[in-house]
């Protein structure tokens, strides 16, 4: 094999290797629920100076924020203990943290600025009100609450109480005794520059290689820029639609893509037009490279919603008396009857309809409820029969409601636990249902329900 047809074939082999890794992200796309979908986009705006990412906000969308899984990396070091930064997902971060204050902190006045600052941390572990305002709350001295905030950054996870992404990876990069050299520096003092991937700049002011700076680029992949979000407890559950319906007066039912809290992902054309005008070849191919990764990350996007759309539009029409009948009766239905119709795989219907949340003028629901095998039981064996029931969601929610009010409220059940129990009378339901019920229930979430007499 001479060079060309060797080289022809190591091009076509590279070529293969992407189209096959955008496929697999595109999937990942459509699973992800919106926040999981931000988190993507967020992470792809770190890795691409061409994107960048806003959110839509037709409302206070910071109130609503819905925890995802953490997909953080550690550092593979022999010294390094994997297990002692996995984390009891069993209860949230308000509880977690409640637990280290009172059991690393005397009983003082400090201690008591501390419990007020931790109320208020978002799901994802910063601090969401600002120093002035929280002196001004309890009337003690802002010296005293930035001693307080000092502490209670001093707590698991690494990163928890900042107030902002720089602040949240200093606080984790101070904590690693493995991290690069002047990997603290460079995002103190050249975040900006750091971020916008503007490096010629740093090694000029910090005589370092660039090499060195990918170094410190790749370990901060590693870092969590939502520490919080690793626990599946939370001080409260939101959910964000993804459709909305609307009946008209004529009972015709509309389906609309909710664009409120979309991730939205922008070009950064000046960027481009500069970084264009560099004869360098590897330049004009990282650019390129770049350029290609944007235009498929927005037709991925298109994709997704109009995926949704479709398959919610589909679940709608056969499930019409649903939004018509006041006793929103549900019809039978399953995956492949949905895909049959669209002509998509069953595991395409299944993506779009997992954490995926339709809004309507009486509750907001989740699309798999919709499919009557979702929510199955097997009737109880001291009525001497193994057939199985559909168990409505009325049901499921007195059963929730039961659950908690036997709780022990020392130790409240988790939304996870309540699953546990109801899975053991024969009645499969997701985490997230559960969230839902109790939303519609008004039940808090363990943390709020926990007692401590």
């Amino acid at each position: 094999m001479n060079f060309e047809q060797k080289f022809s074939q190591q091009q076509r082999q590279v070529q293969k290797m992407a189209m096959t890794q955008q496929l697999q992200q595109s999937i990942q796309m459509l699973q992800y629920n919106t926040e999981e979908l931000a988190s993507f986009l967020e992470q792809k705006a770190l890795e691409n100076p061409l994107i960048e990412v806003t959110v839509e906000r037709d409302y206070d969308a910071e109130a609503a924020i819905q925890p995802v899984k953490s997909t953080m990396n550690y550092q593979n070091n022999e010294e390094f203990n994997y297990l002692n930064q996995v984390p009891d997902t069993s209860i949230s971060l308000f509880e977690f943290l409640l637990e280290q204050i009172h059991l690393t902190m005397r009983d003082t006045y400090l201690r008591e600025l501390v419990f007020f600052l931790t109320e208020n941390i978002d799901d994802n572990g910063y601090l969401k009100i600002e120093l002035s305002e929280a002196a001004k709350t309890t009337g003690a001295q802002e010296i005293q609450i930035l001693d307080a905030l000092t502490l209670l950054q001093q707590l698991d996870p690494a990163g928890v109480g900042a107030r902002n992404l720089q602040e949240c990876l200093m606080l984790q990069i101070e904590r690693d005794d493995f991290a690069p050299n002047m990997a603290y520096v460079i995002v103190e003092e050249e975040f900006e520059n750091f971020a916008n991937r503007k490096w010629k700049e740093i090694t000029k002011k910090f005589d370092i290689s660039l090499a060195e700076i990918q170094e410190i680029s790749d370990y901060i992949q590693t870092l969590n820029p939502r520490p919080g979000a690793l626990y599946d407890g939370t001080k409260e559950q939101y959910i964000r639609p993804d459709l909305i319906i609307r009946v008209t007066k004529e009972n015709e039912i509309k389906v609309l893509s909710a664009k409120t809290g979309l991730p939205v992902v922008h070009f950064q054309k000046d960027y481009y037009q500069e970084m264009s005008r560099f004869e360098d070849k590897d330049v004009r191919r990282f650019m390129k490279d770049k350029f290609n990764e944007y235009e498929w990350i927005q037709k991925s996007l298109q994709q997704r919603g109009e995926t949704i759309v479709r398959v919610g539009t589909a679940i709608v029409e056969r499930q019409k008396e649903f939004f018509l009948n006041p006793e929103h009766p549900i019809k039978s239905l399953t995956l492949k009857e949905i895909s049959e119709k669209l002509d998509i795989h069953e595991s395409t219907v299944s993506r779009s309809v997992n954490g995926k949340y339709l809004e309507t003028s009486f509750g907001i629901f989740e699309l798999k409820s919709f499919f009557t095998n979702s929510l199955k039981a097997q009737q109880s064996k001291t009525q001497n029969s193994t057939d199985e029931s559909e168990i409505s969601g009325d049901s499921v929610r007195k059963r929730v409601a039961s659950c908690v009010e036997n709780e022990d409220k020392r130790k409240p059940l988790s939304d996870q636990k309540i699953v546990e129990q109801l899975k053991e009378e024969g009645i499969e339901v997701s985490r997230r249902t559960i969230a839902k019920y109790r939303d519609i229930l008004g039940i808090p979430s363990s943390s709020k329900r926990k007692r401590f007499d």
